[in-house]
């Protein structure tokens, strides 16, 4: 009780949270737009390409760049391509599903991670067990496998958000002394490569300012 350090920055971590979902729902959105005159792959690597430009020019300011060959090593490199194969599933899924639909299926990444946890030895009560059924009881509603107008592009980001809540349990093998910065250098160049040579097999075509924006 009181505005300790400890509660200050459980604040600042909780809207820390609230802003990053809502830039990665915005994100979603804009490459949805963009995915319908653009092929999947393509935009995903020019998204990549832009995102990687970006989070380097970070790591140069925050002074991580000296550092940068361990985006390539140990537990770094293993969090990176799962994430770099998970996040293409999404957008892939994403390109042909609702927007609220996916969204809701990715949101259960906790529940996957829970599940995963439990197998890894960590103890979960009762309580989460039942808050878990009901919440996969939730994701078959929003699937609805066994409905006419089923998707399974559903299922793909299902399978994506498997992924998803496995490599935030390989993040917890990553030595603490790796930056951050660095974490995410590794996914940004992973799912831009993965997404290069999917587009060289699916083909380009011209693109826009507009698009490119």
């Amino acid at each position: 009780v009181g505005d300790t350090p400890h509660s200050h920055a459980n604040r600042a971590g909780i809207l820390a949270m609230v802003a990053s979902m809502g830039l990665f729902i915005v994100n979603d959105a804009l490459v949805k737009y963009a995915s319908q005159t653009m092929p999947a792959a393509q935009l995903i690597f020019i998204r990549g390409v832009v995102a990687t430009v970006l989070v380097l020019i970070a790591a140069q300011a925050m002074g991580a760049m000296p550092r940068i060959r361990e985006i390539a090593r140990g537990w770094v490199a293993v969090r990176g391509l799962v994430d770099a194969i998970g996040s293409l599933l999404f957008l892939v899924s994403l390109f042909q599903l609702p927007l609220a639909n996916a969204t809701a299926i990715n949101m259960a990444s906790p529940l996957f991670i829970v599940v995963l946890a439990a197998f890894l030895g960590e103890r979960v009560g009762p309580s989460r067990w039942i808050a878990i059924g009901f919440g996969f009881v939730g994701i078959l509603l929003i699937i609805q496998p066994h409905s006419e107008g089923f998707n399974v592009y559903a299922l793909v980001c299902l399978v994506a958000t498997v992924l998803i809540a496995v490599r935030d349990l390989v993040t917890r093998r990553v030595p603490a002394g790796v930056p951050s910065i660095l974490i995410t250098v590794s996914n940004t160049v992973a799912v831009t490569v993965l997404a290069g040579g999917l587009s060289v097999v699916e083909g380009w075509r011209a693109f826009d300012g507009f698009e490119l924006g």
